[in-house]
């Protein structure tokens, strides 16, 4: 199994027969439009081809993904209900999933666990591999902005919505969570608390567009809590998986 680094929360799996991508916002190119990982390769491979958004927010979701069914014959599109809510697709351009909805298939099965923001995240089982991407979950609050009150608040909907993933799972084989310094001070507390909750054997940073330095820095908490990390260095590396 290979894990690509697209940009931003963007990521693809790379199996034999099988591709998945996630969260699409723009190709690894940074410099060239519609040029990376995705156009110049994954779109060119043979094989399954699944595409997964888990909300309609711009970093997360790009309505370009609906022309590569023009470029790819063996494409299926699973997406968080809120993108055809919010008019980003039509109902009939993809299959559509609401918290604690499932979507299976002799391939994979793929189930949606909730948000602390719009959509959803995703929990994907495939080739005996257990894999989570938190779309927008996270512990969102700004230390220094936020009041007390709110911070809190957040605190309470993270935790309440990881006790629910819990439920659901107590283990993972790849985590791709959000390590955003945006929030300035603390900005790591849901990624902790998240490798703190959920035995996670591969963490991967995501949601910190070209801030490598600050998402590689949980790597020392990430391994405390007994995960390898994935240090991320530049749009479209690849990383080879080996369970």
């Amino acid at each position: 199994m290979k894990l690509d680094y697209i940009y931003h929360s963007g990521f693809a799996i790379e199996l034999e027969n099988t591709t998945i991508i996630i969260d699409y916002f723009k190709d690894s190119s940074d410099t060239a439009y519609n040029h990376g990982i995705v156009h110049d390769y994954l779109l060119k491979k043979s094989g399954k081809l699944y595409v997964l958004s888990t909300h309609s927010h711009p970093d997360h979701f790009n309505p370009e993904i609906l022309e590569w069914k023009k470029l790819h014959e063996d494409i299926v599109y699973i997406f968080s209900s809120d993108i055809r809510d919010n008019h980003k697709a039509k109902a009939n351009d993809a299959i559509f999933l609401n918290k604690g909805e499932e979507y299976k298939d002799s391939t994979i099965k793929i189930h949606a666990c909730g948000s602390t923001d719009i959509g959803i995240s995703f929990m994907i089982d495939i080739a005996n591999c257990r894999i989570f991407h938190a779309g927008d979950l996270n512990n969102w609050h700004w230390s220094e902005e936020s009041t007390l009150e709110e911070i809190e608040k957040a605190n309470l909907e993270f935790l309440n919505e990881l006790e629910n993933i819990y439920k659901y799972t107590k283990q993972v084989d790849i985590a791709m969570f959000p390590v955003d310094n945006r929030m300035g001070k603390n900005y790591y507390k849901g990624a902790q608390q998240f490798v703190e909750k959920i035995k996670t054997s591969i963490f991967v940073p995501m949601h910190f567009d070209s801030t490598y330095k600050a998402a590689n820095d949980f790597e020392a908490i990430a391994e405390k809590n007994g995960c390898r990390f994935l240090e991320i260095q530049h749009r479209g590396e690849i990383f080879e998986i080996n369970k």
